[in-house]
C-alpha cells in the first residue's frame, strides 16, 4: 500500500468520525440557537427595548470580564488534558483539573471585587443608567468564567454532550421560565430582576456541568496524587489569554460601545441584529468543536493531503448551509426582526450588513483554529490582537456618525480582514488552501487527475 493511499484512507476515517461527532454537535447546536434566541425575542417584547438593551450591556460585559477571569486556562485545559491522557499522566490530569478551577475562582473574585470597587466610584461621583444593573450583575463573572472552562474541560474529556448541554440548553430554558414567571405576576419586568433570574439560572446549570464533570473525572481519570505545575500552565495561558481575549473584543466591542455611545434604546436594537446574524455563523462554530482536534492529529503525522482533504470537506460543510441561512435573512430581514417588536425594524440595515460579514467568515473557513491548532497561535495572536485594535478605533468613528449601521460596517469589515489575513497566514504557513474556492473547484479538479 502506498503512502498516498494510507493518508487517503486515513483521512476517510477522520471523516466519518467528524461527520459522527458532527450530528451530535449539531443537534445541540440547533437546539442552543434556536432557544436562546427565543429567550431575545421574549425578552425584547416583555421588557421593550431600553430595559431589553440594558439586560443585553449587561451580559456582554460578564462576557468580556469572564475572559480576564479565567486567566486564558479553558484553552490551556483543551490542549494539555489530551496529552496528559495520551501519556496517562493521571497525577498531571487531576491536577490542572483541580488547578485550573482554584486559579479561576480567586481571579474571579479578586476582579468582581476591583469591579465593584470602580462602579461604585463612578456611580457615587456620576450616576449613570447602567451603574446598578451592572452591579447587580457582578455575579454573572464568575459563572461566565466557569462556564468557559468547564466546557473546554469536557471538551478534553471527549464529552460534547456535557460540555454545551448546560450552558446552550439548561441556562435558556431556566432563564426563559423565570422571565415568563415575572411576566404572568404583573410585575414591571425591568432590568434588574431578570439580570438576577439569569445569575442564578447560571449558576443552577454551572452547579449541574460541576457534578457530572467530577463524576466523570473520578470514572474516567485513574487514581493518582494530584501534580501542579502551575509556572508552565500560567505561561501557556497567558499567551493563549491574550488571543482568547482579543478574539472576544471583536465579538463584543461593538454592542458595548453603541450601548456607551449611544444608550440603552440603541443596543437594544442593535443586539436584535447581532443575534439575528449569529445565525450565519453558527455552523462554523459548530464544526469547528468537532474539527480542531482532527486539524492538530492530522498536522502532527505530517498528512498534509490529508489534512487538506478535512479542510476542504469541512469548508464545503460550512459553506452551503451558511449561505442559504444568509440568504434566507437577508429576504425575511423585516418579518424575523418583527418578531422582537415593530421598533426593531429600524435595526434591518445593521442585519445585512452583518450577515454580509458572516458569510466572508464562512466563506474562509476555520482559518483561526487551523493557525492555533498547528501550532501558530503566536502569529494569529497578532492578527486578532491588530483587528481588535482597528474594531475598536472604527467603531468609535463610525458609530457617532452612522448609529448602529456605523457598527455593523466596523464589525463586518473587520472580520473580513481578518479572516483574508489569516487565510493568507494558512496558504503561507501550511501550504493548505482553506477557502471554499478549493473545496468547491480545485478539489474537484484534483479527483478528476
Amino acid at each position: 500500500m502506498t503512502q498516498s493511499s494510507i493518508s487517503t484512507s486515513q483521512s476517510d476515517i477522520k471523516l466519518a468520525d467528524l461527520a459522527k461527532d458532527t450530528v451530535v454537535a449539531l443537534s445541540i447546536q440547533v437546539v442552543g440557537v434556536v432557544l436562546t434566541y427565543l429567550v431575545q425575542v421574549f425578552l425584547a417584547r416583555w421588557m421593550g427595548t431600553t430595559e431589553y438593551g440594558i439586560y443585553e450591556y449587561v451580559v456582554s460585559w460578564s462576557l468580556i470580564l469572564a475572559i480576564p477571569a479565567g486567566v486564558g486556562l479553558p484553552l490551556t485545559v483543551l490542549r494539555l488534558i489530551p496529552e496528559y491522557r495520551v501519556k496517562q499522566n493521571w497525577g498531571s490530569l487531576r491536577g490542572i483539573v483541580r488547578g485550573s478551577l482554584i486559579i479561576t475562582l480567586l481571579a474571579s473574585l479578586l476582579l468582581c471585587i476591583g469591579t465593584a470597587g470602580i462602579l461604585l466610584s463612578v456611580n457615587h461621583y456620576h450616576s449613570f443608567v447602567y451603574g446598578i444593573p451592572l452591579l447587580v450583575g457582578i455575579g454573572l463573572i464568575p459563572l461566565q468564567a466557569f462556564v468557559n472552562l468547564q466546557i473546554e474541560t469536557a471538551r478534553a474529556m471527549e464529552d460534547v454532550p456535557l460540555a454545551y448541554l448546560p450552558s446552550k440548553v439548561v441556562w435558556p430554558i431556566l432563564v426563559l421560565g423565570g422571565g415568563f414567571l415575572l411576566f404572568v405576576r404583573g410585575d414591571d419586568l425591568t432590568s434588574l430582576p431578570i439580570i438576577i433570574a439569569s445569575t442564578l439560572a447560571l449558576l443552577i446549570a454551572v452547579s449541574f456541568q460541576f457534578g457530572i464533570l467530577v463524576r466523570k473525572v473520578a470514572t474516567k481519570v485513574e487514581p493518582a496524587t494530584p501534580e501542579y505545575s502551575y509556572p508552565k500552565w500560567l505561561k501557556i495561558a497567558l499567551s493563549l489569554l491574550l488571543l482568547q481575549g482579543s478574539y472576544l473584543i471583536l465579538n463584543q466591542t461593538d454592542i458595548v460601545m453603541v450601548g456607551s455611545l449611544i444608550g440603552p434604546d440603541a443596543s437594544g436594537l442593535y443586539n436584535a441584529a447581532v443575534k439575528t446574524a449569529m445565525w450565519v455563523s453558527f455552523i462554523l462554530e459548530m464544526i469547528n468543536i468537532v474539527a480542531a482536534p482532527a486539524f492538530t492529529t492530522l498536522y502532527t503525522q505530517g498528512d498534509m493531503e490529508g489534512l487538506q482533504k478535512v479542510v476542504a470537506s469541512v469548508t464545503i460543510w460550512i459553506f452551503i448551509p451558511s449561505v442559504l441561512i444568509a440568504l434566507g435573512l437577508t429576504t425575511f430581514t423585516q418579518p424575523i426582526l418583527s418578531l422582537f417588536g415593530p421598533d426593531f425594524l429600524d435595526a434591518s440595515m445593521s442585519l445585512q450588513i452583518l450577515t454580509l460579514g458572516q458569510v466572508i467568515n464562512a466563506l474562509c473557513g476555520s482559518v483561526g483554529f487551523l493557525m492555533i491548532m498547528t501550532g501558530y497561535q503566536n502569529k494569529a495572536v497578532v492578527v486578532f490582537c491588530c483587528s481588535a485594535l482597528l474594531n475598536i478605533i472604527l467603531n468609535w468613528i463610525l458609530i457617532p456618525l452612522f448609529g448602529i449601521t456605523g457598527a455593523a460596517i466596523a464589525t463586518s469589515f473587520t472580520m473580513a480582514l481578518w479572516n483574508i489575513w489569516l487565510c493568507i497566514l494558512v496558504v503561507r504557513n501550511l501550504g493548505i488552501n482553506p477557502t471554499i474556492f478549493y473545496g468547491l473547484f480545485d478539489k474537484a479538479a484534483d479527483e478528476t487527475n
